[in-house]
């Protein structure tokens, strides 16, 4: 979660790897529980560079085999996975398994390992080594070519860090010099068509005859409709707009219910899925938090703009999810009942979201 970052007035420039390597290594003495991506931004570079200018440092740098990256994972044994996006962070912890990937993504279904992957937007990733209280901390993370955090593995004390090391081993990249990265920034998303523009008709007609939910995005890219565009346009019919606290609402009362759920968080490079039930809520300033041994969720619920519940047919019945997204239209977080293709939709999940939509502003 993110800590309070007080101006450090240092002259040298951060424009070198030495002097922002100083400025950052500053900023950690004033505030040991600093978190990177907030001095990053204290500092106006990227994740991705403070990581860059600390190589041989407690930094390796690595190739980008991805495929044969993410293959060699489950020798590693139980590890910590870490996906965030500007408004939630999603952690979960387990192994590598059932890995289906190829050279630009794939997916792992390890049940606590269960990621969508997107190859096409990683461009950097490193080895780091962070001294804390607790010990060395070893972690392998994966960068855009924006220099923005896409995924993080953080080794266990259960983690077998020979096979790691080994895996490591077999991807160091040749270059090992610290320095700025070559950074691309990423493409402004594109500006969203006027409401008149979408056939309506047409979206309705096209949702109804859905039969998988992962038809879903290929029908908003045929009609060029955004994704809280087509809510907007299908309210009342298969979408519903509900009170940005309806997220912590689900959270809560599948939490009374020990009822299973699913909750996707992502960012450009990367999907974590969580499935299973919540237990230890516990709200902390912005942040409301799911601590639990081996799912902790964090959500900045002051960054949620709009929360919506979503109806989709398909071949097993209706599936139904709550999705909040950020002011820029991002999608934050997705939640569904616990479930599989084949199975129909937990009767326990439609009856929270049932509740959900009852739900009055605060």
């Amino acid at each position: 979660m993110s800590q309070a970052v007080s101006p450090i007035d240092l002259s040298a420039p951060a424009t070198s790897p030495d002097a922002l390597k100083r400025r950052y290594a500053a900023m950690r003495a004033e505030n040991p529980r600093l978190r990177v991506r907030d001095a990053a931004r204290a500092l106006g570079v990227s994740e991705a560079d403070l990581v860059a200018v600390r190589i041989g440092d407690g930094v390796r740098r690595l190739g980008t085999r991805w495929k044969a990256l993410i293959e060699g994972m489950p020798a590693v044994g139980d590890v910590m996975i870490l996906t965030r996006n500007e408004a939630c962070v999603h952690e979960k912890v387990g192994t590598f398994g059932d890995i289906r990937v190829s050279e630009t993504g794939g997916v792992t279904l390890a049940r606590d390992v269960d990621l969508r992957l997107f190859f096409t937007k990683w461009a950097h990733a490193f080895v780091v080594e962070e001294e804390l209280a607790s010990g060395l901390r070893k972690s392998l993370q994966v960068f855009a070519k924006d220099g923005e955090a896409i995924h993080k593995i953080y080794l266990r004390e259960e983690s077998d860090e020979a096979a790691f090391e080994a895996l490591v081993g077999e991807h160091l990249a040749d270059d090992q010099e610290p320095g700025l990265l070559a950074l691309e920034p990423r493409a402004p998303k594109a500006a969203e068509r006027p409401d008149s523009e979408i056939d309506r008709d047409a979206l309705l007609t096209r949702w109804g005859a859905i039969k998988d939910v992962h038809q879903f995005f290929g029908m908003l890219k045929d009609l060029g409709a955004g994704r809280t565009q087509a809510f907007r346009l299908a309210e009342g019919e298969y979408t519903v707009k509900v009170p940005v606290h309806a997220f912590r609402a689900a959270l809560e009362k599948a939490r009374d219910r020990a009822l299973p759920i699913m909750i996707f968080v992502g960012n450009q490079g990367l999907i974590q899925i969580h499935t299973g039930p919540v237990e230890n809520l516990k709200e902390m300033g912005p942040w409301m938090n799911v601590l639990d041994e081996r799912f902790n969720l964090h959500l900045r619920e002051d960054l949620i703009a709009d929360a919506w519940i979503v109806r989709k047919p398909t071949d097993d019945g209706t599936v139904t999810s709550l999705e909040i997204f950020g002011e820029d239209g991002e999608v934050i977080a997705m939640m569904f009942g616990e479930r599989k293709p084949g199975q129909p939709e937990l009767e326990g999940w439609r009856e929270i979201v049932s509740e959900l939509e009852k739900l009055e502003a605060h």
